[in-house]
């Protein structure tokens, strides 16, 4: 396992959490140290719990685990959050003049630091910097060169101002002198630092990236959580190439504007979360039977209704595969991990138009907050290949009309994919309405056309199927009887996890689904294996169904839905005590 450190800042919402952190996070990175964060907050504003987990290491991390080392608290509530995280040895960095601290005291065998963070700020030029006091408080207690903040301050104050940055230092080594001269700390941590310099994003900003570098130049979403984070990375950025980011006053009208771009000929993308999906699902018909090539990003979060929207859960998965009215082909690609993230959505863009058919990109909230490091040449922007299918251009379009000469863009073919004119080809002049059609995009009610349409449509994902690569990816020890497989942001806490596991000799051998529609089919691999355990976070076991479905054979399940994204140590507990248990026989 990595040498690593755990760090949280805790409080109320409102308290500027998630700066701090983000400020943290940043300058571990900028110092050649890999960054795992995880956020725990509330649906509101202002007020209610809310944290922000950093796991460093200078080996790659990518899970939270159960254990924190170093906790700033601004309230007392942060330490009973975290109470079960805290151990022997834990350093709690707090403000006893502060009135809902001062009657605090360490829990027995942990170490309480008292420190007078507003006061420190108030000499620094400011209350608001108690953050940063607390932030070179941790840099000792760690220490970590207080130097590689400098970079953070300036990269989140420079625009305000050089003497705003200037405090934001002085506080920060405030906390850090304050520390110094009033405790004798005899810790084990020193942070390392090293030459790297590392990217840091979460999986909002990599799927935000991914759809520019694959060429999208069309965006439009109305903002919810944990959605956002979409929109808010291209603004600004995808109008650099050409693009537009609107912001339309509904689901409806979003994904109904990303529909128009995209008959345009621009590659579009709208994202949302469970709720916004079901809104969108009546326009969702009208892309696949127009056979119109969009990506709609899905950030999953817990449900249903409004459920917890600021927490983890993959329980969308059925409305997606199954949502819609109709028989409607589409694909639903699934990332694994943030990096996963960037590269699905190049390839979601690219399944679009390669099969004119709409793409589900299903993300989760543990994906869209958690923020990751990586070395710069994971995203290279060079590799990135763009593939919009059957396009046909002036030359072309006449090898796709009638004796009349008139185009067909529903033309029947015997991989089921017709040919794409974009407005401007000469010849190329085209309609599609929601109701069924001829070749030419003509309405009609002919039950022989009826079914050659319908045909043609399905026949597009069996050609997918047979082109395209649908592999999972693998880890672990392929000999392994133990075969674990799962999907979407469960990745990296189950490689971690296998770390765990070989330390109890317990063997693995795990494969991350990407693809939820269409899927590998694993039936060789579940046969191979003694146990099968199929983990997610949902109630009941959605992608499980889909395993048992393809395999014909019962698996066993580790289920997670109390809105916490699951840890690696957790995991692996987990993992260990399902293989115990007896495997519910064939129904």
């Amino acid at each position: 396992m990595p040498e690593d450190l755990n760090w949280a800042i805790g409080g109320e919402a409102g308290d500027g959490i998630d700066s701090t952190g983000k400020i943290f996070a940043q300058a571990l990175s900028r110092a050649g140290r890999h960054v795992f964060t995880s956020k725990d907050f509330a649906s509101r504003i202002r007020g209610g719990y809310t944290a922000y987990k950093i796991r460093t290491s200078v080996d790659r991390v990518e899970s939270v685990v159960d254990r924190l080392d170093i906790l700033i608290a601004l309230t007392q509530r942060t330490v009973e959050e975290n109470m079960s995280e805290l151990h022997e040895g834990s350093v709690i960095i707090y403000d006893g003049e502060r009135t809902t601290m001062k009657d605090f005291e360490a829990p027995e065998g942990m170490i309480g630091l008292n420190v007078p963070l507003r006061r420190l700020a108030e000499e620094a030029g400011g209350a608001i910097m108690q953050n940063i006091v607390a932030l070179g408080a941790a840099c000792e207690v760690s220490e970590f060169p207080i130097e590689n903040l400098d970079e953070s301050l300036e990269k989140r104050f420079g625009a305000k101002g050089g003497s705003i940055v200037e405090n934001n230092s002085k506080a920060a080594r405030k906390g850090q002198e304050y520390v110094r001269e009033n405790y004798d700390l005899d810790l084990d941590y020193e942070l390392e630092t090293t030459d790297e310099d590392y990217v840091l994003l979460n999986g909002d900003e990599a799927i935000g990236m991914g759809a520019i570098a694959a060429g999208c130049r069309f965006y439009a979403g109305y903002p919810i959580t944990p959605a956002t984070n979409v929109m808010e990375y291209m603004t600004g950025r995808v109008e650099q190439f050409g693009g537009a980011v609107i912001q339309a006053e509904d689901e409806l009208s979003a994904i109904n504007m990303a529909l128009g771009a995209a008959r345009a000929g621009a590659r579009a993308m709208t994202a949302t979360s469970g709720p916004g999906i079901d809104l969108m699902t009546e326009t969702f018909g009208l892309i696949a039977t127009s056979e119109t090539p969009l990506v709609i990003t899905n950030v999953m979060r817990s449900g249903p209704s409004t459920g917890m929207p600021t927490k983890q859960e993959q329980g969308d998965l059925n409305q997606m595969l199954y949502g819609g009215h109709g028989e409607i082909p589409r694909f639903v690609v699934a990332p694994t991990s943030i990096s996963e993230c960037f590269h699905k959505t190049v390839e979601a863009f690219n399944l679009a138009e390669k099969y004119q058919t709409p793409v589900y990109l299903a993300a989760d909230l543990a994906l869209a907050v958690s923020e990751q490091t990586f070395p710069p040449e994971e995203f290279d922007m060079d590799a990135v290949e763009i593939d919009r299918g059957k396009v046909v251009d002036d030359e072309t379009v006449g090898d796709w009309v009638n004796d009349k000469q008139q185009f067909k863009p529903h033309a029947l073919t015997e991989d089921g994919v017709s040919p794409r004119a974009f407005p401007g080809t000469k010849g190329g002049a085209h309609m599609s309405t929601g109701l069924e059609h001829d070749e030419l995009g003509r309405r009609t009610e002919d039950t022989d056309m009826r079914v050659k349409q319908v045909d043609k449509r399905n026949r597009k994902v069996q050609t997918a199927i047979e082109n395209e690569d649908w592999s999972p990816r693998e880890f672990g020890d392929a000999d392994s009887e133990n075969l674990v497989i799962s999907w979407g942001s469960n990745e990296g806490a189950m490689r971690e996890a296998m770390e765990f596991l070989e330390e109890d000799d317990v063997s693995v051998r795990f494969l991350s689904v990407p693809y939820i529609f269409p899927r590998p089919d694993l039936t060789e691999e579940i046969a191979k294996a003694d146990e099968v355990i199929v983990v997610e976070c949902n109630a009941t076991g959605q992608f499980a169904n889909l395993i048992e479905h393809d395999a014909l054979t019962r698996v066993k399940r580790v289920n997670k839905y109390n809105g916490v994204r699951f840890k690696a140590d957790e995991l692996a507990n987990e993992i260990k005590a399902a293989l115990d248990e007896p495997v519910e026989a064939t129904a």
